[in-house]
C-alpha cells in the first residue's frame, strides 16, 4: 500500500511587488520536492490573515492527507466555530488552492483538467480605464481597444463623485469624500462620451462600487439603459441584497454583483431568485477554489455566468486559479484583468499573458504558476493605514468605500 503524501509544513509569503500588499500560501508536503502554492490575499488585513494561517491552520494541517480536498475545506471551515467571515476565507483559500496545485502535479495535470477539462481555449478579459474627464477615459479607453481588448471598464476618477470643493461642516475630518449625485451626474457624461467614440461594436463596463442608496441605484441603472452595458457592477452593497428584485423590476441592465460577498447565502439569494447576470465573487474571499466551482455550477442551473473578481489585490497565483475555474466552467462570462507589471511576470514565473483581449493558461501542472522567494523578500509589505477606504460624503459622515 503506498504511503499517503502529507502536509508537513505551511508558509505564508507576504510581498508587495507594485502596489497591493499580497499573501502566497505556500504548502509543503512528505514528497521531496512537492508543494503548492495558494492565494490568500486580503491587502486591508493582511497580517490577520497571516495570522491565522500560522497560529491556527498550520497546526492543525500538519500531518494531514494532501489528497483530501473537500473533507479538509468543511474542516477549517468549522473548526474555529465561527466562520465565513473574510480573514478566515482568505485564509482557507490560501491552502484550498494551494491543495489543488499539488493535486494537479502529482495527477501531472493543469487544475482546469482535474475539474472536467476546458470548455474554451481562453478566457476573455476586461480591463479598466479611468481618467479626470471624459475625453480621458475616452482616450484611455480607445488605448485598450488598440491593444485588443474588447471589453474595457471605464470610470471617471477613479470611483466618481471625489473632489475638493465640497462644502464640508467646520471640523470635518480628512478622508476620501465624494458625492453621490456629482458621481451620477458625470458617470452619465462620461459614458456618453465614451460610447460616442467607441461606438457600439466594444463592451462597456462600470463599477458602482455600491456607493449609492437603493433609491438612487435604481434611478442609475435605469438612467443609463440608454449606453447597452455588458453590465453594472456591484450596483449595492450586501446589506441592501433585499432591494435587487425591485432594481431587476425597474431596470434591463445587466447586473453583475458579489466581491464583498462571504456567505454562500449571499450569493445563492441572488442566483436563485435570477436577480442579477453574473457572479463575480473573490475567489480567495469565498475560501477558494472548492466553493467557486460549487458555485459556478449553480450559477450555470440558473442562465447566470460568472465575471470573477480579479484586481492587483489578488495575487498573480489567485489570477492563475481564476483562469483555471474560467476555462472550465460553462458558466464562464468574463474574467476581470489587472494588465501585471514585469516585476509580477518575474516575480511569479508562469503569470498568464493576454493575447487580443483573451487570457491564455500554459500547460504545466497544477496551477502553472510559481513564485521566487528571493525576489519576494526583496519587496516587503508597507504597513500603511489605507485611505481611499476611509470614505465619506459631503457633510463628513462615514460611507462605504
Amino acid at each position: 500500500m503506498t504511503k499517503p503524501i502529507t502536509i508537513t509544513d505551511v508558509r505564508v509569503i507576504l510581498t508587495q511587488p507594485s502596489g497591493p500588499r499580497l499573501a502566497v500560501v505556500k504548502l509543503f508536503t512528505s514528497e521531496p520536492g512537492l508543494y503548492g502554492l495558494g492565494c490568500a490575499t486580503f491587502t486591508q488585513r493582511i497580517h490577520g490573515v497571516r495570522e491565522v494561517i500560522e497560529r491556527h491552520l498550520t497546526p492543525f494541517l500538519i500531518g494531514r492527507e494532501v489528497s483530501r480536498i473537500e473533507e479538509l475545506w468543511q474542516m477549517m471551515m468549522v473548526h474555529g466555530y465561527w466562520r465565513n467571515g473574510p480573514i478566515l476565507n482568505n485564509a482557507i483559500s490560501g491552502v484550498d488552492q494551494a491543495l489543488w496545485d499539488i493535486k494537479g502535479k502529482i495527477a501531472n495535470m493543469p487544475v482546469f483538467d482535474l475539474l472536467g477539462g476546458k470548455s474554451r481555449e481562453a478566457a476573455q478579459v476586461y480591463v479598466h480605464a479611468d481618467g479626470a474627464s471624459p475625453d480621458e477615459v475616452a482616450a484611455n479607453a480607445t488605448q485598450l481597444v488598440d491593444q485588443g481588448y474588447r471589453h474595457v471598464r471605464v470610470q471617471q476618477g477613479l470611483y466618481g463623485g471625489n473632489s475638493n470643493n465640497f462644502n464640508k461642516p467646520e471640523g470635518a475630518p480628512a478622508g476620501a469624500y465624494f458625492d453621490p449625485k456629482r458621481y451620477q451626474n458625470a458617470t452619465l457624461r462620461m459614458l456618453e462620451e465614451v460610447r460616442n467614440q467607441l461606438g457600439d461594436e466594444i463592451e462597456l463596463l462600470h463599477d458602482v462600487h455600491e456607493r449609492l442608496t437603493p433609491s438612487e441605484a435604481i434611478r442609475f441603472a435605469r438612467d443609463i439603459e440608454e449606453f447597452r452595458l455588458f453590465f453594472l457592477e456591484d450596483l449595492l452593497a450586501p446589506e441592501d441584497l433585499h432591494w435587487f428584485e425591485r432594481v431587476r423590476a425597474h431596470t434591463t441592465t445587466p447586473l453583475a454583483m458579489g466581491e464583498l460577498f462571504n456567505h454562500p447565502l449571499e450569493w445563492r439569494t441572488l442566483i436563485e431568485g435570477r436577480l442579477i447576470d453574473f457572479i463575480r465573487m473573490h475567489v480567495s474571499q469565498m475560501g477558494g477554489i472548492t466553493p467557486a466551482r460549487k458555485a459556478a455550477d449553480f450559477a450555470h442551473l440558473y442562465g447566470i455566468r460568472t465575471a470573477w473578481h480579479g484586481p492587483s489585490d489578488t495575487s498573480p497565483v489567485g489570477h492563475a486559479a481564476n483562469l483555471h475555474i474560467d476555462l472550465w466552467t460553462p458558466a464562464f462570462g468574463i474574467q476581470e484583468w489587472y494588465r501585471p507589471s514585469e516585476i509580477d511576470y518575474e516575480m511569479f514565473p508562469g503569470l498568464p499573458r493576454v493575447i487580443d483581449g483573451y487570457l491564455y493558461p500554459n500547460d504545466r501542472p497544477g496551477l502553472g504558476i510559481d513564485i521566487d522567494e528571493k525576489l519576494a523578500v526583496e519587496y516587503p509589505v508597507a504597513d500603511i493605514v489605507e485611505e481611499w477606504t476611509q470614505a465619506r460624503r459631503p457633510d463628513g459622515s462615514a460611507a462605504r468605500p
